[in-house]
């Protein structure tokens, strides 16, 4: 089939981008490099089924000739840091739902076959109990989360209308190679530097997930037509503190940091664990044992 992923050569991208050419795809990859790296595409930048595009989603000048011809369109390209999102608010704002609406009415217009739109779990908020369903309100607490479910509404305004046919995966807190600026990286920085780790508020309790199990979750979705419409949590279904975090990374790096526990920030979610049901009967991926399983070959290689 022919793909198009927006946000290709972020973290999550990057390795979507490699498994859908290992499964014979070709793939157009869409990134304005805003926090995209090429580095991330270093082992398929060769490679004849791929088409790497720099251009930023919210100038829609550059759908004409990427998307003629699209079978699927995975939508991932977004102001993806919640902090970055609270400090650039109108960057967040232009690309997350502007930048989703353009294109959603670009897909649509192009007849491509199915859409994969990636939200995220700070949509939910705050969790009302634990795990969230798919059920939960959306009580975005952040700008990040706002921008999402904005994006999600939008995404659903065009899957009810029968313009375009969609599923919107919400991700839960992924990690695996590649990531930066994002807790799991941070902390492993901090012990190879034999810093602090900073745990803001001590309170929290994350569904951490690995991006294999991310993306396995999407090459699943492909052309599953039982699918369209659908909202699915993707997550571990597990909550892992802080603290147990700070502690597993202490030990897999044998560094001699040591916790320091400073103020809450308030734009961050405290609570949150996926319910993974729907995951586990719709797309036959089961929970994995130990959530943050993966650190150990994280911290190993250095990346």
């Amino acid at each position: 089939m022919r793909t198009v992923v927006t946000g290709g050569a972020g973290f999550i991208g990057s390795h979507l981008a490699e498994k859908l050419l290992l499964a014979g795809h070709e793939v157009i990859i869409i990134d304005n490099f805003f926090r995209g790296l090429k580095s991330n595409l270093a082992g398929i930048l060769n490679h004849p089924g791929l088409r790497l595009v720099e251009a930023d989603i919210r100038e829609r000048s550059i759908w004409p000739g990427y998307l003629d011809g699209a079978d699927i369109v995975f939508h991932l390209a977004a102001q993806s840091n919640v902090l970055g999102a609270v400090h650039d608010l109108k960057y967040s704002f232009e690309t997350n739902v502007i930048g989703t609406f353009n294109l959603l009415e670009e897909c649509a217009a192009r007849k491509v076959r199915q859409f994969i739109f990636s939200s995220s779990r700070e949509v939910y908020g705050e969790a009302q109990e634990l795990p969230v369903t798919e059920q939960h309100p959306l009580l975005a607490k952040n700008a990040y989360g706002a921008s999402k479910a904005a994006g999600e509404l939008y995404v659903r305004v065009f899957q009810n209308s029968g313009q375009l046919n969609t599923v919107i995966f919400r991700l839960a807190n992924v990690y695996g190679r590649r990531d930066f600026n994002r807790v799991i990286p941070i902390f492993i920085d901090n012990c190879r530097k034999q810093e602090d780790i900073k745990i803001f508020g001590g309170e929290q309790v994350i569904d951490f997930v690995y991006v294999g199990l991310i993306t396995e979750a999407m090459i699943r979705a492909i052309g599953r037509d039982d699918l369209f419409g659908t909202v699915l949590n993707i997550g571990s279904g597990s909550g892992t503190t802080l603290y147990q975090l700070a502690d597993q990374i202490i030990r897999l790096t044998g560094s001699e940091s040591k916790i320091s526990v400073l103020p809450a920030r308030t734009v961050e979610v405290v609570r949150f664990v996926a319910d993974t049901t729907l995951m586990e009967q719709r797309l036959g991926i089961s929970r994995p044992e130990n959530p943050i399983g993966h650190l150990e070959e994280i911290t190993a290689d250095g990346e």
